[in-house]
């Protein structure tokens, strides 16, 4: 799958947004006043930014509304839905303790809850497709819920639940890297299953369908050399999970804390960037790319 720029922002900021919130609805800073407001703003330009970004990807933005109606199958809907009711309930839990200096508990548990949510329907638009066997794993919420938890603990200066969470964060996305390179052949599709011609016997490409690109072949094929996979997984498991660890260990001021969240949205980008530069689609063995 070719990796559009605004999908990779999209996932990559506002998993950082919503496990924010989610620990700001825990109490966690316990802030009020204006330090509250501060990192609700932090809290609310990642999701909402991130959130904005992937309306880009859309082939009709236009009709994003839509999406809202179909919750009931759509793990896609029910994203759009615990997103707004997460910004919604966040939203007077944050009034309340900026204006008030009163910490409503009820309203941030629930949205602690419904960001958390948000995160959890994000990963399954992608652990359902059938079609990508790299994504069609548990291990895939694991990943993206326990990323979004590690971040938001970064940002939210919860050192030590950040020292416990990169770590087992980081665990997770080893095991599904290892897992996934097997995945599309432990699958069992091939080019007789994709066409439907292994019946009639044995099935190779002669030349492609057609003879220019299209909207498949743009965005479900794309192939990325074992080398550059190898040095691209360890650059994102340096910047996103090692690093940051690293610095939480030695004294830590200010700008250190600062590094170490650009260095985990660093790592965690080009872990997603590879998400879907890996997704191996099957739809590529009809063009004979897999």
């Amino acid at each position: 799958m070719h990796p559009a720029p605004s999908v990779i922002v999209f996932t990559t900021l506002s998993g950082l947004g919503f496990g924010l919130l989610v620990w700001l609805g825990l109490g966690m800073p316990a802030v009020t006043g204006w330090v509250a407001f501060a990192f609700f703003v932090i809290a609310y330009g990642l999701a909402v930014g991130g959130l904005l970004a992937s309306t880009f990807h859309l082939g009709h933005p236009e009709r994003a509304m839509k999406a809202f109606s179909q919750w009931r199958s759509s793990w896609l809907s029910r994203e759009g839905v615990c997103a707004v009711a997460a910004l919604l309930v966040m939203g007077l839990y944050a009034a309340a303790l900026v204006f008030l200096d009163t910490r409503i508990a009820i309203l941030g548990w629930l949205g602690a809850l419904l960001s958390l949510g948000t995160v959890f329907t994000t990963s399954m638009i992608y652990a359902q497709l059938s079609t990508i066997p790299r994504w069609k794993t548990p291990l895939t919420p694991a990943l993206l819920v326990s990323i979004s938890l590690a971040g938001g603990a970064l940002l939210a200066g919860q050192v030590t639940a950040a020292l416990i969470l990169l770590p087992v964060a980081g665990v997770i996305q080893v095991l599904w890297w290892v897992r996934g390179d097997g995945a599309f052949a432990a699958s069992g599709t091939n080019m007789a299953s994709a066409t439907g011609l292994g019946t009639i016997g044995s099935v190779r490409a002669f030349e492609a369908p057609h003879t220019g690109t299209n909207y498949l072949l743009r965005e479900m094929v794309h192939h990325v050399g074992r080398k550059h996979a190898q040095k691209l997984r360890a650059i994102a498991l340096g910047l996103g999970f090692v690093l940051p660890v690293l610095m939480l260990l030695v004294p830590l001021t200010h700008a250190m804390a600062l590094f170490a969240v650009l260095s985990h949205v660093a790592g965690i980008a080009a872990s997603r960037w590879l998400f879907f530069a890996e997704a191996e689609h099957v739809v590529g063995l009809y063009y004979g790319k897999r």
